[in-house]
């Protein structure tokens, strides 16, 4: 049976990417071997949504608080950019990773799968 799931974030600059998550987020990982780590994930959903076109991959983190992860996450330097909007589903934004990507960050309105 499927028990997790992997996530990858191609990067132009994955050791500092992944100093960031290690360092800026504190989030868990193991090292696979010569310093390729693998971070554990805070619990996920999965949604489907329809595609116009390409398909494409999206990942976002959630937040209860997205007014007070956003101050916590600037005073240690991440930089935003996009301020915050509200949008139907929940209030968006999104900060640059050290090797140039960028990811969304939201704090959602709808029921979250999370809590099942």
């Amino acid at each position: 049976m499927i028990n997790g799931g992997h996530v990858i974030i191609y990067s132009a600059d994955p050791g500092a990417d992944r100093a960031f998550f290690a360092d800026v987020l504190a989030y868990p990982h193991v090292d696979a071997g010569s310093g390729w780590l693998i971070f554990k994930l805070p619990p996920a959903e999965l949604a489907m949504h329809p595609a116009e076109g390409a398909e494409a991959h999206e990942f976002y983190f959630m937040c209860d608080d997205i007014d007070a992860t956003v101050l916590e996450l600037t005073a240690k330097g991440v930089e935003f950019s996009q301020p915050i909007t509200e949008e139907r589903w929940g209030r968006l934004t999104r900060f640059r990773l050290p090797g140039g990507g960028e990811l969304g960050m939201y704090e959602p309105r709808h029921p979250r799968a999370t809590d099942l």
